[in-house]
């Protein structure tokens, strides 16, 4: 319980920070508007640590572009911080078409490209990309609290972030590489694509696949109070200022997340 209340302090004084700054990121967008800033493809640990975990030690990314504005750039500079003995991996658009179409099936490439929202084809990419290699994906604009290091343990073969009408989130998500649970999330992924039985991207490709594919399992989870939080040093437009579509959310009101082969 102790190591609980110190977790939480300190994911206070992190919102305190980021919201702090936050203004300051504001001032440097109005005075440089044009200024970006470019997430590596790759980036090595900081310094290895000599723990070793059934979990990979690889912090994986996506976004639109790797070039971003400085609070985004601040997002990522500060998970490193906190990740120090985690390697880095970040892909765009494109490397995300690439990779599947290298490690895929057909079958699995198509239902990726008949998805039409960013966000849909991110929430896809992530569970394959962590299928295929094993690590952490966290979202553009998320943070950990806490060294992951000390959130990972050992024994972990996934970790799901949890909130507190317990049901689990997607934009923090741990695994092994070939781990039978991210198998059922991806066929679940599948069906729901091939059948296009939603237009909501949360069920379609995000949390609300999760809850159902982990209903009844047995899996490790963390609160997500004590692990890891989105837009404490961004915000909606700070991520999206060059996207041409804008924000999921407001994108899929307009025109539904799937085109199925063949349609324009």
């Amino acid at each position: 319980m102790r190591g609980d209340g110190i977790r939480f302090i300190s994911a206070r004084l992190i919102k305190i920070l980021g919201n702090f700054l936050k203004g300051p990121f504001y001032l440097f967008q109005a005075l440089l508007p044009n200024k970006r800033f470019t997430i590596p493809r790759h980036a090595s640990p900081i310094f290895r640590a000599a723990s070793d975990k059934k979990i990979p030690k690889i912090i994986w990314q996506t976004n639109y572009t790797d070039r971003v504005t400085i609070a985004v750039y601040a997002n990522y500079l500060f998970n490193r911080l906190m990740s120090p003995t985690y390697e880095y991996r970040f892909m765009d658009d494109d490397d995300r078409t690439d990779f599947i179409a290298r490690s895929y099936s057909s079958r699995i490439l198509d239902c990726y490209s008949m998805l039409q929202i960013g966000a849909a084809r991110a929430d896809f990419w992530r569970v394959l990309v962590l299928q295929q290699f094993g690590g952490v994906y966290l979202d553009i604009d998320a943070h950990v609290v806490w060294p992951l290091e000390f959130i990972i343990k050992a024994e972990y073969e996934d970790l799901y972030l949890q909130h507190k009408n317990n049901k689990v989130s997607n934009f923090f998500l741990a695994s092994t590489k070939n781990n039978p649970n991210l198998d059922s999330i991806i066929g679940a992924i599948v069906s729901n694509i091939e059948g296009a039985s939603t237009n909501e991207v949360a069920d379609l490709t995000g949390p609300g696949v999760f809850n159902r594919a982990l209903s009844g399992r047995n899996v490790a989870r963390a609160y997500y109070k004590l692990t890891c939080y989105q837009g404490t040093f961004t915000n909606e437009f700070f991520q999206y200022v060059d996207h041409p579509q804008g924000k999921w959310s407001k994108v899929q009101k307009h025109f539904p997340p799937i085109t199925h082969v063949g349609e324009k």
